[in-house]
């Protein structure tokens, strides 16, 4: 890297403790150089949209027709609206901790982490790693199965089309976790999160192409069906859905819903690649409103229409789910877009887990962590590789692989992530840390309405928790170690 490595460390102090950290060094900005001391951050709100459309519209958006028909026309778009409000207006809360005090010279805080430590403190900073890394982990797994699972459609579309729609085509997923496990070893070895910027631009636009297309062809069964399926409350209770099932669906499409708006796990590591003037906190709220703006319509267009599609019958992630069979070329290219974004996505929730790591590592072995060899090139300036990163990056991403392997439940998966995230990451750190800058007196109205907005918002976790782990024990209960077969 370009800037010095103990500045590096020092910025990036990422540990599981209440020690206070080391505070910045206010240096007059330059044309190279911001007030920290490191090189010129180039983001814009541009930029920060492109990283929060591809953090955001991921895998979540193909469970959503299922999730809305769970609940019905009634309470589904109404509970996307909600949780759309939620994220905005706590996203705007958590833009205003990046920096402590002044809006425009205070304290930086380059992680979501380092503004609980700062703003916080106590016991809060441990909580906040246990649930931010736990969750990171968590969606990186569920990407590598969301994404061997758009893989394996792929070939058995191309089966499908060969031997006709009734012919089984099992096959098993386990090859394409390998395949997107490889790919990310590699993709690993960009050293920071700034420099993904391409990558993420990249996924966003793959994303907006398979949204697209499972619109287009939600719309087009809709015209095929001459009318709109489904009910006002959701999936029917009778002889494939028994009373306790529907409680649970409806729990676990909550937890759906909560998990395609998840991004404030990463929000601020992408607020310290914005530039400025103006202040960051101004950027990223802009950027929020856009993103929120376009990943909701989306959201609304291709759940609504997934489900008009198929009401009852909406599969889990409907581009996989093989409610769509022809044209199977489309349905191959939207697949194709699924992987690409997902190659991204992987990187824009792993890189903070990577930045946590090498420096909390850097702290106790400098000599180790920042040892680098230089490898000659022919025709080529020599490459700095990096032995500390390419060993544990490369052990993270085969660690990932196998537990995806270990527990291919994609609809489960995203649903208990979703659950276990959305509360303390998404509501509870950010209004805390709003109420402690903004010095609201307890038990003012302000404060109270904050805490009943934060406790009804854990009661809706709560209950997307239970319904989604048990969705997962129903998939335990006919599951073999490592054949994943679809």
């Amino acid at each position: 890297m370009p800037e010095n490595s103990a500045t590096t460390n020092l910025n990036h102090l990422q540990v599981f403790d209440i020690e206070d950290v080391p505070s910045q060094t206010q240096i007059t900005p330059s044309k190279c150089y911001d007030d920290d001391g490191r090189l010129k951050r180039t983001g814009s709100v541009w930029t920060a949209s492109s990283h929060i459309i591809t953090a955001v519209i991921g895998s979540g958006v193909l469970s959503l027709a299922w999730a809305i028909g769970q609940l019905g026309w009634v309470a589904g778009p109404a509970v996307m609206i909600l949780f759309s409000l939620v994220t905005f207006y706590t996203s705007t809360i958590l833009a205003d901790c990046y920096r402590a005090g002044d809006p425009n010279t205070g304290k930086r805080n380059y992680t979501y982490m380092e503004a609980v430590r700062s703003i916080l403190g106590g016991v809060n900073v441990t909580l906040c790693g246990m649930f931010q890394y736990l969750n990171l982990l968590g969606i990186v797994i569920g990407y590598t199965i969301a994404a061997s699972i758009s893989m394996l459609a792929i070939k058995k579309s191309n089966c499908f089309h060969h031997y006709g729609h009734k012919h089984p085509c099992h096959m098993s997923s386990n090859q394409y976790m390998i395949i997107f496990g490889v790919t990310q070893m590699f993709l690993s070895q960009i050293p920071d999160f700034d420099q993904i910027w391409w990558l993420s631009t990249v996924a966003a636009i793959m994303s907006f192409t398979y949204s697209i297309i499972g619109l287009v062809l939600g719309i087009a069964k809709v015209a095929e069906n001459r009318t709109f399926k489904g009910s006002l409350t959701g999936i029917s209770i009778g002889p494939n859905v028994s009373e306790t099932q529907k409680i649970w669906r409806t729990s676990q499409a909550l937890g759906d819903i909560a998990f395609a708006y998840s991004y404030a796990v990463v929000l601020i590591e992408i607020q310290d690649t914005v530039k400025s003037p103006p202040s960051e906190a101004k950027t990223m709220k802009k950027a929020t409103m856009i993103s929120i703006a376009v990943t909701t319509t989306f959201y609304m267009l291709c759940g609504c229409m997934g489900y008009a599609a198929f009401g009852d019958e909406a599969p889990g992630n409907l581009l996989t789910g093989f409610g769509f069979y022809d044209p199977y070329w489309l349905i191959d290219i939207a697949n194709v877009a699924i992987v690409v974004h997902l190659v991204g996505a992987y990187q824009v929730f792993a890189q903070p887990i990577f930045a946590f790591v090498e420096k909390s590592a850097g702290q106790r072995w400098p000599n180790i962590v920042d040892k680098e060899l230089n490898i000659p090139l022919p025709c080529l300036p020599s490459y700095k590789l990096n032995l500390f990163r390419l060993v544990w990056r490369t052990m993270f991403v085969i660690l990932t692989t196998v537990a995806s392997m270990l527990l291919p439940f994609f609809n489960g998966i995203v649903g208990v992530i979703g659950a276990l995230g959305f509360w303390p990451l998404t509501v509870y750190f950010p209004v805390e840390m709003y109420i402690s800058q903004k010095k609201i007196p307890k038990w003012s109205n302000r404060w109270i309405s904050l805490q009943i907005f934060s406790v009804g918002c854990l009661t809706v976790s709560v209950v997307a928790a239970v319904g989604s782990v048990a969705g997962v024990l129903v998939d335990l209960k006919k599951y073999k170690p490592f054949q994943s077969n679809y």
